[in-house]
């Protein structure tokens, strides 16, 4: 190497260096002195009863909740009632949320820590912001990454790489202050389904079940409320499980979301009816969705309770006139159902395929299947318990 190449070398290492250096102090400058002292509470000033409007935004889409005399609603699913309970969590966490953790990071840093502000780039988080009623600003934050904690006596597979125990929150004040909060806020998210109303329609007290159309359909029917049930019409004898089921699942169905767009039309569209005992019927439209696996719902309501109880037959006068005092008030609980029942009817649903699984069986699968042979090993035939002489 000759004097003018070993120059050059000490040149270009002299630059590297600066470079590096000069990086090294970026980096630097992104920590900064935080404001946030461990044990003080993240919105100190906040009235949770003074928020009419909850808005959270991610990259990804948002939620608006909105409060008008006292009722919350969601208003991206077209003002369907939103949860009550959720929202009150929500907004009693926000409340009592503490500092844990006092991190001193720069903005040059918020996206390692998911704490950009949604729209502004890579690394963006959650914000979540509060308002009152004259549209005023009352709370403004960005949620970032859950801090996880490790816990070696969890056996659950997901507790591997640790267990949520607080998340990474983005706080405005003279400087923005990162910290960490003892709640992960699992609740903190812009999809719509988490925040809507789960009461849904309870059908209860079935009489007849209608499934299908044309040569598929089938129909069971009992005649009392306790009473086995049966095929109404056709050849085969109706598994009673399969029977159960179905009815059981009309009763427990829980949607996912509500969709203010998307429509029960097509070939591809299956009807349930329901009769109760109570004079309603309930007329469902179930069709799959063009993408995954879930269904859209919608459902009428027609039909208007008793107004007076009819007695049981053989039922005795003392007796009779006992549950008709007691049916005064079951009436008002049940006429109060249906009111609700009727309005929920007027919007499209988003249900998860296996709520429905059991009705949406075709007629050979609600049909008793024969024994195959070998089948019975010399033990008690199935519903049987051990022990019992069969």
């Amino acid at each position: 190497m000759n004097r003018k190449q070993f120059l050059i070398m000490v040149v270009l290492v002299a630059i590297l260096g600066g470079a590096g250096l000069a990086m090294f102090w970026k980096d630097l400058s992104g920590y900064q002195e935080s404001e946030a002292k461990i044990g003080a509470k993240v919105l100190p000033n906040l009235k949770a009863a003074e928020a009419t409007e909850i808005l959270i935004k991610d990259d990804k889409g948002v939620v608006t909740l909105m409060s008008k005399k006292g009722s919350w609603s969601v208003k991206e699913r077209g003002g369907y009632p939103a949860d009550v309970g959720e929202i009150s969590e929500l907004l009693a966490k926000l409340v009592e949320a503490k500092v844990v953790q006092s991190e001193s990071v720069g903005p040059s840093l918020y996206a390692r820590l998911n704490l950009v502000e949604p729209g502004k780039g890579e690394g963006s988080g959650t914000a979540l912001e509060l308002k009152d009623a004259a549209g005023k600003q009352l709370a403004h934050l960005v949620f970032g990454k859950v801090s996880l904690k490790k816990d070696p006596g969890n056996p659950l597979p997901n507790a591997v790489n640790g267990v949520p125990a607080g998340r990474y929150v983005l706080v405005p004040g003279k400087t923005q202050s990162v910290v960490v909060v003892s709640d992960p806020f699992a609740n903190v998210e812009a999809r719509a389904g988490r925040f809507l109303a789960k009461n849904f329609f309870k059908a209860d007290r079935i009489k007849t079940l209608t499934v299908g159309e044309g040569a598929a359909q089938w129909k069971i029917t009992r005649e009392l409320e306790y009473s086995q049930w049966k095929f109404a019409t056709g050849a085969g004898q109706l598994d009673p499980s399969a029977a159960v089921g179905a009815v059981n699942a009309l009763g427990q169905l829980a949607f996912s979301d509500v969709s203010t767009e998307a429509k029960v039309v097509g070939d591809e569209v299956k009807t349930i009816v329901a009769e109760t005992f109570d004079d309603l019927t309930y007329t469902i439209k179930v069709a799959k969705q063009k993408s995954g696996e879930d269904y859209l719902f919608n459902f009428v309501l027609t039909g208007e309770p008793p107004k007076t109880r009819a007695p049981e037959k053989d039922e005795k006068p003392d007796e009779t006139a006992r549950r008709a005092k007691e049916y005064v008030d079951t009436l008002k609980r049940l006429e109060a159902r249906t009111q609700f029942e009727k309005i929920l009817g007027q919007w499209v649903y988003v249900m998860p395929a296996k709520s429905l699984e059991p009705m949406l069986k075709d007629r050979a699968q609600m049909v008793v299947q024969p024994r195959k042979p070998g089948d019975d090993k010399g033990g008690p035939p199935p519903g049987f318990p051990p022990g019992m002489p069969r």
